[in-house]
């Protein structure tokens, strides 16, 4: 796997209420598959990037989550996501890293591109039409 590609910032996608100085840890459960721990924290260099992930995250936990996007800091050595980097999107275009080490949180960001009703039903129907044993299939 090639070196990652950006020094940062960083931002993290989530419907979890967050305070600056929070860690967030590997071995949480999944935002997409919540029966598979993670052994990662997973992060991106692009602010929607962030809010993809935050809205998809807040779709699958329902009840009204408010997806989240915070600037974080990795406090370890993190790699290209390998869900995403030549399996996916060849080179990591979606600018995505992950970690073994927890990310310090260190702001929020309030100013991102929220996902059109349009779009967000084009993410759930092109998840949707994977097939099952590729739906959430999670390189940990």
């Amino acid at each position: 796997m090639s070196a990652p590609l950006d020094a940062g910032p960083f931002f993290h996608g989530t419907v979890a209420d967050l305070q600056v100085g929070d860690l967030l840890v590997p071995g949480r459960p999944s935002n997409y598959r919540p029966e598979v721990l993670m052994n990662h924290v997973y992060f991106t260099a692009l602010p929607d990037g962030g809010g993809l992930a935050a809205e998809l995250a807040a779709e699958l936990v329902g009840g009204g989550a408010s997806p989240r996007v915070y600037v974080v800091e990795p406090t370890g050595a993190f790699e290209n996501d390998p869900n995403v980097t030549d399996k996916k999107f060849p080179g990591n275009p979606t600018r995505s890293y992950r970690s073994t080490a927890p990310l310090r949180v260190v702001g929020e960001v309030t100013a991102w591109t929220r996902l059109t009703p349009e779009a967000l039903q084009a993410w759930r129907d092109r998840l949707i039409s994977l097939p099952p044993d590729q739906r959430g299939e999670i390189v940990n």
